[in-house]
């Protein structure tokens, strides 16, 4: 006798105007219609949930239902896969033959596709199924370029194509791509504007907003219903802050000229920063908040107040390394004057410097308690490990076979990598905030080449050396390095940018610090000791 196996169905539906989908032919309604006719003529079917993605690209899989199908998939609640057809389930060819071909089979997941008469139960992929694929991304490709020859059009010609108008406007009702005034908003950036040209520093009209309970961009965007998200900004951030009032007061839009195309991107790649000769400004497409006079003067002293500060007589050498324990936000670098009217550095909160004590507290510790601590740490490591060493060369221990453990530090060293380069591609977004001068930049730019530099070397020789079991513990690149340096006498910016991962302040002059070897230091010590007892 034969049975069916009766199946836990998901039917997934997806439309996109962007892709050159047709609403009438590829409506939710419609596709929804074609898959329940196909469900109720066929009796294996147990259950059926819908996923459905609206208004969501197939170039990618980076949309929410799908992405909660495959963890139904994941958690054994979905056996079975029906869609209207192929371009549906996506427009990438690679990634959807890998989910076809691999992802489900493994999964033991049926693939249904109505349209182009597909049932992996019944028989394998066709060979026509790659062509089908290809076909699709290159579709997705050629209206992906013509929608953004038609936006580049619109934005030669002067028209908005944003999704949210900037701050101080809207979109007119009748007329998406126009913008109209928002008085509300336009009246708190007038009081910027006045304020910045009547000296007021940008942290101190941060500071005057807050007080007077005016909401930032992104918090009256989102109370006024819009589903507006900044993805610069930390998930604890919903006031305003200097970068607020400086993108404000370097934003062209104000004196009625329209300004777009400062971004780029390809199908299926991240947004890139266009040089500024490249952006498209259209000059008096709506009414302007700001009158040139104002704009001019403000524009002077932006260029005016820019700090140039002496690197050789006032540098942070923990820059960019200490963070807020509390808050998460980098630590400045605050000058003090003591009880005996003497001046001193301190570590102090970026968001209680920037925007006051309602949003965070000091936690401040002075500069030379920090420098002595961490140079005082950093010496007892390396007299242990010297010391450990010793220990060691005057007994027999046998050599462990390393293999997992270096493929760990490989895996921790690729990570750390990862961590410098965005490290790096964020002070950029710093110095054009004006939070860092363009000698700090070049100079913390430099420190992070060579710390990924650094980083490729290790990951490099440790590749060569994860089949040598003849490794023993002082072998490693950092165990030697420790070393080699025997004694340090005085902390500085290259010690900091090699022996630093992060350094975390608590309130009480309470810090933890992480080094780019913890892991490493760690491991020598069990590893001896516990081969040493065995």
């Amino acid at each position: 006798m034969e049975y069916n196996i009766l199946f836990n169905v998901a039917a997934y539906i997806r439309l996109s105007c962007e892709d050159g989908d047709k609403e009438e032919s590829n409506s939710v309604g419609n596709q929804r219609k074609l898959i329940n006719e196909y469900i109720s003529s066929h009796d294996d079917i147990k259950s059926v949930e819908f996923y459905i993605d609206d208004g969501y690209t197939g170039t990618n899989f980076n949309r929410p239902a799908f992405q909660r199908m495959i963890e139904a998939i994941e958690n054994g609640d979905i056996d079975c896969v029906i869609v209207k057809d192929l371009s549906r389930f996506g427009r990438d060819y690679i990634d959807t033959g890998r989910y076809l071909e691999r992802y489900f089979p493994e999964k033991g997941v049926r693939f249904i596709s109505i349209v182009d008469g597909i049932d992996s139960k019944k028989q394998a992929y066709d060979m026509l199924l790659p062509i089908k694929n290809l076909f699709n991304e290159q579709y997705a490709k050629d209206i992906s370029n013509k929608i953004q020859a038609t936006v580049k059009a619109k934005q030669t010609s002067g028209e908005f194509i944003g999704a949210f108008a900037c701050y101080g406007y809207k979109k007119a009702p009748d007329n998406k791509n126009k913008l109209i005034i928002d008085e509300y908003a336009a009246s708190v950036v007038r009081k910027i504007f006045d304020l910045f040209v009547q000296g007021f520093g940008k942290q101190r009209i941060a500071k005057i907003l807050n007080a007077e309970g005016i909401l930032c961009p992104s918090e009256y965007k989102a109370s006024n219903g819009f589903n507006y998200k900044n993805a610069h900004r930390l998930k604890s951030t919903s006031y305003w802050t200097y970068s607020t009032i400086n993108a404000i007061l370097n934003k062209e839009m104000y004196i009625g000229n329209m300004v777009q195309h400062r971004h780029h991107q390809v199908m299926r790649g991240k947004q890139k920063m266009l040089d500024k000769t490249e952006w498209i400004v259209v000059e008096n497409t709506h009414e302007p908040i700001i009158d040139k006079e104002t704009w001019e003067r403000a524009q002077h002293l932006l260029k005016y107040k820019k700090r140039d500060i002496g690197l050789t007589n006032n540098v942070n050498i923990f820059a960019g390394y200490v963070k807020c324990g509390d808050c998460g936000r980098h630590m400045m670098k605050n000058m003090w004057r003591r009880k005996d009217n003497s001046m001193a550095y301190r570590m102090v909160c970026g968001t209680y410097k920037r925007v006051g004590k309602e949003y965070c507290t000091p936690h401040s510790i002075p500069m030379e308690v920090l420098e002595d601590v961490v140079l005082n740490d950093l010496n007892t490591m390396i007299k242990n490990v010297d010391l450990l060493k010793a220990s060691v060369e005057a007994k027999t221990v046998k050599k462990p076979d390393n293999t997992k453990i270096i493929e760990a530090e490989i895996n921790r060293l690729n990570k750390e990598l990862e961590r410098v380069t965005n490290l790096k591609k964020s002070i950029y977004e710093d110095y054009k905030d004006d939070l860092i001068t363009k000698d700090e930049f070049l100079s913390y730019r430099k420190d992070y080449i060579l710390k990924e530099e650094l980083l490729s070397k290790q990951i490099s020789v440790l590749e060569e050396k994860k089949t040598d079991n003849s490794t023993d513990y002082f072998e490693n690149e950092w165990v030697k390095r420790l070393l080699e340096l025997k004694e340090i006498t005085k902390l500085d910016r290259d010690i900091i940018v090699e022996m630093i991962n992060e350094i975390t302040v608590y309130e009480d002059n309470r810090f933890k610090i992480k080094y780019n070897f913890s892991n490493e230091y760690e491991n020598l010590f069990s590893n001896v000791y516990s081969n040493e007892q065995s």
